[in-house]
């Protein structure tokens, strides 16, 4: 928790070679809760910023006015509220062209989600669905349950850590009933693999994607005897592999690290999300690799360098098989010049 929140006015670290700053919540006493909620306008400037930026968080978004777009890592979502959107931790994400944009903001750290961990799942499954247009009775009823999450926080009366985590929870389960981008437009533009793509970390179930409804938590099905054993291993092996140093280990360096065998592991994880740990971890790399294309000055050999690759031209080799294009192309088409606005700032 100590890495993932700071105390308010607390000035952003500054972000490594270029990339973009990493805020982390900002907690008004050392003793807490990691979540806040509340209007764009309670939240300050950096909720609407058009620097692109990641969080330490979770974000979830009820977007009610405003127009231009949401850029989302590599899908850029065109602005015609009302939106529901969740960014998940270490995603890149910033608006454009944004013209008095309104609504309600719910900020919070894993640690949040302890009363129900299966939320993190759904949360993943959401981000992966990308932006949601909500009909005149879905925008209502969000609208309502974030609210009351703002209330709560902005009052803080006895037991509204309780309250929100209980709020909180409902917000996920009736987010996870939305039919995926109904009634809306999809992304202008998207690029990458699929299972990259929207995500900056390996998320779990691809199932999800391309249904009509988020289904929350994958079954285990598959050979594994233990459906609950199996989840919470790939659970593991999913926080595992969201550390960046992560992108450069082998499926038995994950193994190794996770106290299992490597093809214990691969049972596991192939039965909770259909694919297996290496496919995982190729898609991890290949989505660090973009995100460093994109936003730092980084030289090819130097991307090339800390994804694990000990020689430059097979990174670029490996690159243009998985995504079609070279690193000189990708970042030719996706380069955004942008200022760290930690130097700026002081929120975290």
């Amino acid at each position: 928790m100590r890495s993932t929140t700071v105390l308010r006015g607390t000035p952003c670290i500054a972000p490594p070679a270029g990339e973009p700053p990493l805020h982390r919540l900002e907690l008004p006493e050392p003793d807490a809760a990691p979540f806040a909620a509340g209007s764009f306008e309670e939240m300050g400037p950096l909720s609407w910023t058009d620097h692109p930026h990641r969080h330490t968080f979770y974000e979830i978004i009820h977007l009610t006015a405003g127009s231009g777009a949401h850029v989302i890592d590599f899908a850029r979502w065109p602005v015609r509220p009302p939106h529901l959107a969740v960014i998940l931790p270490g995603q890149i994400h910033h608006w454009q062209g944004d013209r008095d944009v309104d609504g309600t903001l719910a900020l919070f750290t894993e640690d949040f989600l302890v009363d129900h961990p299966g939320d993190r799942e759904v949360l993943r499954q959401l981000a992966r669905a990308g932006w949601f247009t909500l009909d005149a009775e879905d925008d209502a009823r969000i609208g309502r349950l974030m609210a009351d999450l703002a209330a709560e926080h902005r009052q803080r009366a006895a037991g509204h850590e309780t309250v929100s985590r209980a709020l909180l929870h409902v917000l996920v389960v009736r987010a996870a009933r939305l039919p995926e981008h109904s009634g809306g437009t999809g992304p202008t533009q998207a690029t990458g693999p699929v299972e990259a793509a929207g995500t900056s970390q390996i998320t779990g179930p691809a199932g999800a994607a391309g249904t009509s409804q988020i289904t929350g938590p994958a079954g285990a099905a598959g050979p594994v005897r233990s459906p609950a054993r199996s989840g919470a291993l790939a659970e593991a092996f999913t926080r595992l592999t969201a550390r960046r140093e992560a992108v450069a280990w082998s499926v038995r360096e994950c193994a190794d690290r996770l106290g299992v065998s490597p093809g214990h592991l691969t049972q596991a994880v192939r039965a909770a999300t259909g694919r297996s740990p290496g496919q995982l971890l190729i898609a991890a790399r290949v989505y660090r690799a973009q995100q460093l294309l994109a936003h730092t000055e980084l030289p090819v050999r130097q991307v090339a360098a800390r994804l694990g690759f000990a020689d430059p031209a097979y990174f670029c080799r490996f690159f243009r098989r998985e995504t079609g294009s070279s690193p000189g192309d990708f970042r030719k088409h996706h380069r955004r010049h942008h200022q760290s606005i930690a130097t700026a700032q002081t929120h975290a």
